[in-house]
């Protein structure tokens, strides 16, 4: 009796194995998603795989140690920290119902019966101890269990995945930050130095107004050029300072706790080398939105499972042991001691519309995820190729403005010198000067546009953090395309 006992049990947890609803296969992007950048056919950038710590091509050791504090102290990235804190807590939960549940019960009373309840022999009045250990244990033979750790294990990747992805939003804004501020103390830098030339000039029209060469009109414009010149400074400054007190919340500080090293920079960092961008495939891979969304849609089609398998039969497995004692009984003899095995069946049957019902929504939201999922492919090209172009664009903004500036100070020094000589009048020299004003902060803006558009780039290209994988309790689930 006993070997065809143990046989039933070993026959019952061997199909176990089989688990009820769809298995999930990673869906596949368009073929031509995986191809070559439309925006990489030119010098600025390359296909070679992108660099993980993308910020280090720099070269600048000011924003690899604000990029450090970021990753370590930001409170967004703190609090997503935590999601994958409690995702890991729900997937030991899951695991934990592969276990057997018990129960230790025990209770002592002291107490009357009425008399009508009163057994023959026995008094009415005395004491009663009772106590026992209850074992349950579930066979898992449509995979409710197996199915709702797998969904717990997509879950854990998903928002790992979702901390990847808040920690390329941290560094790209933490680097955009930097880039505003030592962007602004340039642009402060060209604007200080055109107010200082035009006061020159001033001072020169002001000469020759008191020799009888000007007229008092001309210093009045030179000296209304240069006032319009510096009141641009105080713009940039409060730019500066607002990059300033973003840098400091990036990186898990209050706005009095400016970063160092950064107030006295006055050139916009630059890479200075095209940028390896990979293509279509290795984004796919790399974007950490595109990864999170494959893995909720393998969430929620584990939940389908789990959902299907309240259409059958759950079998428990269960024993118990314990013991009654009534009035002075000894407790741990033959007498009060009773024990139980024996399975447990329940069904929702034949009534099941209710969990036909949950198996529709969990379908349902498994379609919203696959949307998603294609959503989020797309807009990772979308958003890589728009920076792509923007970046090359900018580059080309900057060559010309740069020409152009090149040209106006040529100018501004050829009319200097001719008024000087008393060659031409004074409203051709601030023509001159207000058109290099004007084009060198042009082309300090450009500058800061390269800049931002590197980093928007980067931003689009995604990241990889496989230290911060690997050290937790459960590996996030890779990306892979298959049959859909």
């Amino acid at each position: 009796m006993m070997k065809q006992t143990l046989a039933a049990l070993l026959a019952a947890t061997a199909l176990s194995a089989c688990a009820v609803g769809p298995d999930h296969v990673a869906p596949t992007p368009p073929a031509s998603a995986e191809a070559p950048f439309v925006g990489v056919q030119s010098a600025e950038v390359t296909t070679a795989a992108p660099d993980d710590n993308w910020w280090k091509l720099y070269d600048d050791d000011v924003l690899n140690g604000l990029v450090a504090q970021a990753l370590a102290a930001n409170t967004d990235l703190r609090v997503s920290l935590a999601r994958i804190e409690r995702a890991r807590a729900n997937l030991r939960g899951s695991r934990s119902q592969n276990l057997p549940s018990t129960d230790i019960s025990a209770t002592g009373t002291y107490g009357r019966v009425s008399e009508a309840q009163a057994l023959p022999g026995f008094d009415r009045e005395g004491r009663r101890v009772d106590g026992g250990i209850s074992i349950g244990y579930e066979l898992d033979l449509f995979g409710r269990v197996s199915r709702g750790i797998e969904a717990s294990r997509a879950d854990l990747a998903a928002a790992q995945e979702d901390a990847d992805a808040v920690r390329v939003t941290v560094v790209a804004d933490t680097v955009r930050a930097y880039v505003d501020a030592t962007s602004a103390n340039e642009q402060i830098d060209v604007a200080q130095r055109n107010v200082d030339l035009l006061a020159r000039s001033e001072r020169i029209t002001n000469a020759r107004f008191e020799r009888g060469l000007n007229q008092k009109l001309d210093v009045i414009r030179v000296t209304q050029l240069r006032e319009a010149q510096a009141a641009t400074i105080p713009t940039l400054q409060a730019r500066r300072d607002a990059a300033l007190f973003r840098l400091a919340v990036l990186t898990g500080n209050t706005p009095q706790d400016l970063p160092d090293g950064v107030i006295a920079r006055t050139t916009t960092p630059n890479v200075g080398q095209p940028i390896p961008v990979g293509d279509g495939r290795t984004l796919l891979a790399r974007r950490p939105d595109v990864k999170a969304a494959e893995r909720r849609l393998a969430a929620d089609t584990a939940r389908i499972g789990v959902a299907t398998a309240d259409l059958y039969p759950k079998i428990t497995l269960g024993g118990s042991i314990g013991t009654t004692a009534v009035g002075s009984t000894d407790i741990f003899g033959g007498g009060p001691l009773r024990w139980l095995l024996g399975p447990l069946i329940s069904w929702a049957f034949p009534n099941q519309e209710a969990i036909r019902a949950r198996i529709g929504g969990a379908k349902a939201d498994a379609k919203a995820d696959l949307a998603a999922f294609d959503g989020t492919v797309l807009r990772a090209l979308g958003e890589t190729e728009t920076a792509l172009s923007a970046y090359r664009n900018a580059l080309l903004r900057k060559v010309r403005l740069a020409a152009s500036r090149d040209a106006a100070d040529r100018a501004a020094k050829v009319s200097l010198a001719r008024q000087s000589r008393g060659q031409i009048d004074a409203l051709d020299v601030l023509d001159a000067q207000r058109t290099l004003a004007a084009a060198d902060a042009d082309s300090a803006a450009a500058t800061r546009d390269v800049a931002f558009a590197q980093v928007d780039l980067f931003r689009a290209l995604g990241g990889r953090w496989e230290q911060e994988k690997q050290a937790s309790a459960e590996p996030a689930v890779s990306y892979k395309t298959a049959a859909r």
